[in-house]
């Protein structure tokens, strides 16, 4: 059972983030052409793609290690006292991620999934929120507010894309598949940071 203990599961979280960055990058290569700068991960894993099957596989993977890490969230809330929202926030972008995996795009679940992602992407700003008076994580909370306001920042350029007429648009398509990742990166940065920081506190 010490496998499956509080403190190896939150490392889940790192691994979550350590997944996602190789396998993106490893499944691009069968993509002729691809272009990290200018194209979006889900296209990687599009109907006809090479890469759909092992994209959709990626994306399960990573799954499961976010629903194992939202689960050490929510036993460290529990034992610090703490409210759990923030655990089940995690645990819904799991679900959404499998759910952008499986229904690659343009199966209009793609999208539908690809949304929902919006309300996990509140897990860093709900823990800082509902942690903010515990004495003890005070580093954790710091934390998470920064990431949050990260997290803000970057999804409030990626709806540029809803605007395609709009000033910010224009400069963001170029790039728009750097923007993306830098929502993703600041993300899944934030769960990598949690994992490690909660974790390194239990064992010392």
């Amino acid at each position: 059972m010490k496998a499956f203990s509080v403190s190896n599961r939150l490392l889940f979280g790192p691994l979550a983030a350590i997944l996602l960055v190789f396998g993106v990058g490893g499944l691009a290569l069968m993509v002729p052409g691809y272009s990290h700068v200018h194209q979006t991960v889900s296209e990687i894993g599009e109907i006809g793609s090479p890469a759909r099957v092992p994209f959709a596989i990626l994306l399960c993977c990573v799954a499961v290690c976010l629903l194992v890490f939202a689960s050490a969230v929510r036993d460290v809330s529990v034992q610090i006292g703490q409210p759990r929202a923030a655990a089940y926030l995690i645990a819904l972008m799991g679900v959404s991620a499998a759910g952008v995996g499986v229904f690659a795009f343009p199966h209009p679940l793609h999208n539908v999934f690809g949304l929902s992602e919006l309300i996990g992407y509140q897990a860093p700003l709900v823990l800082a929120l509902t942690w903010r008076r515990q004495p003890r994580p005070r580093t954790l909370v710091r934390f998470s507010w920064v990431m949050s306001a990260l997290v803000w920042l970057a999804i409030a350029i990626n709806m540029s894309a809803l605007d395609r007429q709009g000033a910010l648009w224009a400069l963001v398509k170029p790039e728009y598949g750097l923007v993306q990742r830098a929502l993703f990166a600041s993300w899944f940065g934030w769960c990598a940071g949690v994992g490690i920081l909660c974790s390194a506190r239990r064992r010392a």
